[in-house]
């Protein structure tokens, strides 16, 4: 887990559940004497994440529907770590902050976790984008209940099923990064069957089709989980639409869960000729993970864009080591962040 996750530790659930006394009811002794919540009950995962998001960054009200996905919010938190010391090593080693930076969350959420932490942890300012309307509207909903944010955090819709950043920018907009956490899946059935090794793994009976059982604990459906063709397909278009706006995103990134596709993504890049590319490892406990990244902007073009953007915004901390930001992935070459323990 990055170093900067304010759950790199755990969960302080004695100040969580202070926070937030909802949680309360959930927290159970484990066998081993300490104290836990129910992975595998809904509800006690979104107590959990009401109590975080109220504790650890600010945001009051937090709730979304049922039905739809219930984030880990460690790592959304990891993610926007690992994006700020990739700006980092494009600014002196120097995380930008400030309302300046400005972040596309691609596929935001009813949950809305990706712009209500990075502006918490960095100041930055947000545009969120999905194809749900209500999705958007529980988002909007969170805004209004914490209304310190007006202004930070922009909602939009994109309208157009197969478009994701065709269409989308209004003239004159440019962004810093845009962030993606894409449908992992390939279909209902998929989901179902990784659902099913889940709940198996936490020794509870399962969720078969038809059944009451509740199919994933954090929660999620359509879109927020499949699409055809699955990350691989849905990362592919990215990287191809992301050729029609090449210099209006300084670092396209993505969240890759499945190893498998990283050839396919490398090819794809490849086939873009984007100027560097980079595969940012993430783990938290068992699971690994990695974030992919991509700019078609030179060292020329980074330079000027870190003076003219860069050069009056405050910067977050203290300077990223340069281990950070010089260590080499073997499955591309490119320098990417180092992993963090």
């Amino acid at each position: 887990m990055h170093p900067r996750n304010k759950n790199a530790n755990g969960y302080d659930l004695a100040a969580l559940t202070a926070t937030s006394a909802a949680l309360a009811k959930h927290v159970r002794t484990t066998p081993a004497g300490t104290a836990s919540i129910d992975f595998a009950n809904p509800a006690a995962v979104k107590m959990l994440n009401r109590a975080i998001l109220m504790h650890h960054y600010g945001v009051k009200g937090w709730d979304i529907p049922e039905g739809y996905l219930c984030p880990p919010i460690p790592g959304r938190a990891d993610y926007l770590h690992s994006v700020a010391d990739l700006l980092a090593s494009c600014n002196k080693k120097n995380i930008p902050a400030g309302p300046g930076v400005r972040v596309l969350d691609i596929g935001t959420g009813a949950n809305l976790v990706y712009p209500l932490i990075g502006h918490a942890e960095y100041g930055w300012s947000f545009l969120g984008v999905d194809i749900d309307e209500a999705a958007l509207a529980n988002a909007q909903k969170i805004l209004a209940k914490n209304p310190e944010l007006a202004g930070s955090i922009e909602l939009r819709h994109q309208a157009v099923w197969d478009n994701i950043f065709t269409g989308l920018l209004r003239s004159g907009e440019s962004f810093d990064l845009s962030i993606c956490n894409p449908p992992f899946h390939n279909s209902p059935d998929e989901v179902l069957a990784v659902s099913q090794r889940k709940w198996n793994n936490l020794g509870k009976p399962g969720a078969k089709k038809g059944s009451t059982q509740p199919r994933l604990n954090f929660g999620g459906g359509g879109t927020e989980l499949w699409c055809n063709g699955g990350e691989r397909a849905f990362v592919k278009s990215m990287i191809e639409q992301s050729c029609h706006i090449p210099k209006r995103v300084l670092w396209f990134t993505s969240l890759l869960s499945q190893g498998d596709n990283l050839p396919h993504i490398e090819a794809a890049l490849k086939k873009a000729r984007v100027v560097e590319s980079r595969i940012i490892p993430m783990a938290q406990g068992q699971k690994q993970s990695r974030l992919v990244a991509w700019t078609f902007c030179a060292n020329g073009d980074r330079e000027k864009w870190r003076r003219e953007r860069w050069s009056s915004a405050p910067a977050f901390g203290a300077p990223v080591s340069p281990k950070a930001t010089t260590e080499c992935n073997p499955l591309t070459a490119a320098p990417v962040p180092s992993r963090h323990p």
